[in-house]
């Protein structure tokens, strides 16, 4: 059989965008048990509630949810286990440097398979205050009517 190749998506925490003001972003691996890479190819995880935080020089993701393989057996996993990422040195030592800082935060935004092998995006953000949040959907509606007006010029046409 060959071997997987490209990126499929899991899961996306889109709210994370919306509530945080993502600065920075890494890929990490995950020690992931078997039941948990079985459940995660069926296409099932949340990452809604979800962070991550370093730890005695480790960074280790919290409170994301990937059910119980249904053919699971006695060796299934608990679904909010605590999980380690796979990162480099040099990247937790910036990761850990950036949330000692108050404000800061790890948030977990994709899960997918790359090349066959389960990785996840978490961003280094800041939470959004409620008119940070304002200004962006204003932003994001004056955009929208400046491409329909720009197409509808150019049907005119």
């Amino acid at each position: 059989m060959p071997r997987e190749q490209g990126r499929k998506l899991i899961a996306q925490n889109k709210r994370a965008r919306y509530d945080y003001e993502i600065v920075d972003t890494w890929e990490a691996g995950l020690v992931l048990m078997g039941t948990e890479v079985k459940a995660l190819r069926a296409g099932r995880a949340s990452l809604a509630d979800g962070y991550a935080h370093v730890m005695d020089h480790e960074v280790w993701l919290e409170n994301v949810h990937i059910p119980e393989y249904t053919e699971g057996t006695w060796t299934n996993h608990a679904p909010r286990r605590r999980r380690k990422l796979l990162l480099h040195r040099k990247e937790i030592a910036k990761i850990e440097q950036k949330t000692d800082e108050p404000g800061w935060t790890l948030i977990p935004l994709a899960l997918y398979f790359r090349d066959g092998r389960a990785k996840i995006e978490i961003g280094l953000g800041r939470g959004k205050k409620a008119y940070d949040k304002r200004q962006a959907i204003a932003k994001r509606e004056a955009d929208r009517e400046m491409q329909k007006a720009v197409a509808a010029k150019l049907r005119r046409r």
